[in-house]
């Protein structure tokens, strides 16, 4: 069982009769009697809600296009639900809180209970930001492997749409994606190369009537708003070579090889201003290939 400092203070229960309880949560049938959470309750976070679910096995590209739809979506306003598990989970409210924005993690543990507990940084960011850690466990409750399917339900039903990132054919994603419909959720997919094992999933439910997310501004559109302008000032002031750079690694993830011949310069010379770019944090290196840094 791991705790953290701010796991043991501001905490509360809202019971279902309250008019403080969330209403499209309260609308399902089997809605949770009690909801246990963590944070200072503010009823109005629930008012535009969007979930974000997806593998525990990210990818690459997985992480960085959640910090870069998430980050848009949740500096607009949108509050981000999420079950706080590694991987897409747990990206999703990374994005939500490198832009300051609201993010609810619904625990299949207690509230204030960390599970996995070496996410202490990522439950802390939560609180700090004005969002919330709910479950419909008493305190101090374990994890198991059904309190993962009934926190799914939980997720679907606080908001209004869910979009998936990365799911593979037999994910439990995909069972959140089934409550959605139950709940008559709007359903965004976000697309993935074919030729990956964790786009098989998101094909499926393409195929059933999901909407492709190519953008952030697909899913805001479902909410009334726009996406603010974000890093319009990525390219200002960069060198002839360190814009070519960026420019190119806008549009996909390269390793140093690709991105040499794209460009035409030299491993060496591009290695360096790669590092440069690298330090300034315009970009990132994982499992060998550079993309654009999300903050």
């Amino acid at each position: 069982m791991v705790y953290s400092a701010m796991a043991k203070k501001h905490r509360g229960v809202v019971d279902i009769a309250s008019i403080e309880y969330p209403a499209r949560l309260k609308a399902i049938k089997d809605a949770p009697p009690k909801l246990y959470y963590k944070g200072k309750w503010d009823s109005r976070i629930f008012e535009s809600c969007l979930a974000v679910v997806g593998s525990r096995r990210m990818s690459a590209y997985g992480k960085q296009i959640t910090a870069r739809l998430v980050g848009e979506i949740a500096s607009s306003g949108v509050t981000i639900v999420s079950g706080f598990m590694y991987g897409i989970d747990c990206q999703a409210h990374r994005a939500a809180l490198a832009c300051q924005a609201k993010t609810i993690a619904v625990m299949p543990c207690g509230a204030d209970v960390i599970h996995p507990a070496h996410q202490v940084q990522e439950y802390e960011g939560i609180l700090k930001t004005g969002g919330l850690v709910i479950s419909e466990l008493e305190w101090g409750s374990q994890a198991k492997l059904w309190t993962f399917v009934r926190r799914n339900r939980i997720i679907a039903a606080l908001s209004q749409s869910l979009m998936v990132v990365e799911a593979g054919e037999k994910s439990g994603t995909l069972v959140t994606a089934q409550f959605a419909k139950a709940y008559g959720r709007k359903i965004f997919a976000v697309p993935g190369p074919l030729t990956s094992a964790l786009s098989r999933g998101v094909m499926r439910l393409i195929r059933e009537g999901a909407e492709v997310v190519t953008g952030a501004g697909d899913v805001l559109a479902y909410y009334g708003m726009s996406a603010g302008v974000r890093r319009s000032g990525r390219k200002t002031g960069l060198s002839g070579l360190d814009r070519k750079i960026v420019s190119n690694l806008e549009r996909e993830g390269l390793d140093l090889d690709d991105l040499s011949r794209l460009i035409g310069v030299s491993a060496p010379e591009l290695g360096a201003a790669l590092s440069l770019l690298e330090i300034k944090g315009e970009i990132e290196e994982v499992g060998g290939k550079y993309s654009i840094k999300n903050n």
